[in-house]
């Protein structure tokens, strides 16, 4: 909302800079919080309907967008003005809300019974994080930071960050660059979004369905992959076809997300643990989202963007072979667990 009101350039910086500390610690901690409330199989269909409900905040995000652009200079302000103050007020509203509504643990709902906490504590005995856990130690945080299987799954993340973070901010520029005005262009983003959306929750509910993870990102990163392939090669003006691409690597983009989030978290075995790797996994996509402001380059508009196409398409193939070996390693680290009567087994 405070960008609404910025008018120089240092106003803006400090004002992003602030965005970023702030929101930095939200999704992680998201994550974070389901590892206390729910099992392995039940986490990444959470995740997706957080992460799903981002699409769908991008889907009314282009339709807020085509409204705000009707009123322009309305009580003097720009249209992007008034976008930054109407999508900021109810983030602001809800924070009071989740604040004193959203409990912190099932040790310590009030709404609970008695029994229902039991419960709660019950089925989370083996595979969840604990309420009453030691805080981070530095046994726990080394054995974290020097376990080197978690960085095949932070670099398996930094791949799907750039694709997130360009569609996140060029979706708008791709549909005006398939021959939609500004206003309309803003409006053809909501089709991909929504798509994207069913897609992300159903993935995300098979991943957990089937307890196979590793294989639904693979499989999606692949789709996005071909998606964006097909937008590279073809003609810069086959504007329905890219448009179909578009959706097709979209969704494949978000879907294998949610099971990546909850493939992480099911393969920790601490509380303070789970805390450091999943905050360790958002940071280091934090670059990739970086890549992704550059890859879509205003003067290849014409040309299609190919640049950041070819890109995506890459990296989405390289987050596709590096959920196929780790899937493969983690069979193997089981297969010698088999037969020991305190190894924990990995989740696949």
């Amino acid at each position: 909302m405070g960008l609404g009101g910025a008018h120089t350039y240092a106003q803006v910086t400090g004002i992003r800079f602030l965005l970023g500390v702030v929101e930095a610690g939200l999704f992680p901690g998201l994550v974070y919080y389901l590892t206390f409330w729910y099992r392995t199989s039940e986490r990444s269909i959470r995740v997706a309907l957080i992460l799903a409900s981002a699409t769908l905040a991008g889907a009314f995000s282009g339709a807020i967008a085509y409204g705000v652009g009707h009123i322009n200079g309305a009580n003097g302000l720009s249209a992007w003005r008034w976008l930054f103050i109407i999508e900021g007020a109810p983030s602001s509203a809800s924070a009071f809300l989740i604040w004193f509504l959203l409990p912190d643990y099932p040790e310590t709902a009030k709404w609970l019974t008695a029994e229902e906490r039991e419960l709660a504590m019950t089925r989370l005995k083996d595979e969840g994080s604990k309420g009453n856990a030691k805080a981070m130690s530095w046994k726990v945080a080394k054995a974290v930071l020097t376990d080197w299987r978690l960085y095949a799954h932070y670099a398996v993340y930094f791949g799907i960050s750039t694709p997130f973070s360009s569609l996140s901010l060029f979706t708008p520029s791709l549909t005006e660059g398939l021959g939609y005005s500004s206003l309309k262009a803003q409006l053809m983003t909501v089709p991909p979004w929504a798509v994207a959306y069913v897609v992300t929750v159903a993935a995300s509910w098979s991943a957990d369905h089937f307890n196979s993870r590793g294989l639904h990102s693979a499989a999606f990163a692949l789709i996005g992959a071909m998606g964006f392939l097909a937008s590279a090669v073809l003609p810069p003006d086959a504007y329905l076809h890219r448009y179909g691409c578009l959706i097709v690597a979209t969704s494949g983009s978000f879907a294998c997300i949610p099971p990546l989030l909850g493939w992480l978290s099911s393969n920790i075995h601490s509380t303070a643990g789970a805390g450091l790797a999943i905050a360790m996994n958002v940071s280091f996509g934090a670059p990739g989202q970086i890549v992704g402001v550059w890859i879509y380059k205003a003067n290849e508009a014409k040309r299609g963007y190919p640049t950041g196409h070819w890109t995506n398409a890459a990296l989405l193939l390289f987050v596709a072979a590096g959920c196929v070996l780790l899937r493969l390693y983690y069979g193997f680290l089981n297969s010698k667990r088999n037969g020991q009567a305190n190894g924990k087994r990995f989740a696949y």
